[in-house]
């Protein structure tokens, strides 16, 4: 067997944490995987999986080895793809992780576009609005909303979120209608949203004149979910400060209503966050082409600001 499909079954194992799922997504049968890895330690002279009755983990020299493997696969497909543009024969898991809110309504819907083009091409889709640590929980690539810290990882800017300010008619027959932020002090509530990575409570925010104001409100429910700050709007408990295509249905339905047009926050930044660019995946490139053109939709329809260009992620606050 070619060496570098004994590193990409290694790989699938470590990945999978099992010679059976390997198999199967390999397409290829058990016996063969189990034997590869066989003759890919008998090659190397060490023991490169630790095996129990209910998963595969790799040994240390395992896990060094794998680092490799995934370098030198990479180096391959970016090798084998230098003059094929449509991803034909591009395969392997990619892991990938993003906001819960934009993970559920609008990439898994359009997922199985992208899966039907690049059938040989699995997704983990991890979805949390908590900042997670990247590299340390083996994901290839994450999508993060707001300004970018140093650590390190490339970021290929998105778009800009742009965010409305709703509330529920029933919050509004009880408070009024604020017209002016001026208007808040009067007696108006938000639900106030913690930072599920640092604590931090969001202020509400508005630009006046091309700057940045901000204000905090009194509230008595804090929530650390995007999930929750739409349900307890929608319960009436306080105004609220959420990207259009998270209520867009609520919207139509009459259930939230938008105040305060010409008084709306600075658009957050979008980037999609991976390693080095020097061992990006084909199958990465691919997802980062799609996801792009799929924000540029929604862009189109007003959801989200165009994109720029690819930076390092060296200034601000990086939710790796």
């Amino acid at each position: 067997m070619d060496r570098i499909d004994l590193f990409r079954i290694f790989t699938r194992v470590v990945e999978t944490s099992s010679f059976t799922h390997a198999a199967e997504t390999l397409k290829m049968p058990r016996s063969s995987v189990s034997t590869a890895i066989q003759e890919l330690e008998t090659r190397l002279g060490t023991r490169l999986l630790a095996r129990t009755t209910r998963s595969v983990a790799p040994t240390p020299d395992g896990s060094a080895f794998y680092d490799h493997c995934v370098r030198l696969i990479a180096d391959v497909e970016e090798a084998e793809g230098l003059f094929r543009r449509d991803g034909a024969g591009v395969r392997g898991l990619l892991r990938v992780d993003m906001p819960g809110r934009i993970g559920r309504l609008l990439v898994a819907p359009n997922l199985p576009s992208f899966l039907q083009r690049y059938p040989e091409i699995d997704i983990e889709l991890g979805v949390t609005d908590r900042a997670i640590n990247l590299i340390g929980d083996g994901v290839d690539c994450v999508l993060r909303i707001g300004p970018l810290s140093d650590s390190g990882l490339i970021a290929r800017r998105m778009g800009e979120l742009a965010l409305v300010n709703v509330a529920s008619p029933a919050y509004l027959a009880r408070h009024g209608i604020p017209r002016t932020p001026a208007d808040l002090t009067d007696g108006h509530e938000t639900v106030r949203y913690a930072s599920p990575t640092t604590g931090r409570v969001e202020a509400w925010e508005w630009m006046e004149n091309g700057t940045a104001r901000s204000l905090t409100l009194p509230g008595r429910v804090t929530v650390n979910n995007a999930e929750a700050l739409v349900a307890c709007a929608l319960a009436g408990l306080g105004l609220v400060q959420v990207p259009p295509y998270d209520i867009r249905h609520h919207i139509a339905a009459g259930e939230l209503v938008t105040v305060m047009p010409e008084w709306q926050a600075e658009p957050m930044p979008m980037a999609l966050l991976y390693p080095h660019r020097k061992h990006l995946s084909r199958r990465l490139q691919l997802f980062a082409d799609w996801l792009e053109t799929l924000l540029a939709r929604e862009m189109a329809e007003g959801q989200i600001r165009p994109p720029s260009a690819i930076i390092c992620c060296r200034s601000s606050s990086c939710s790796s």
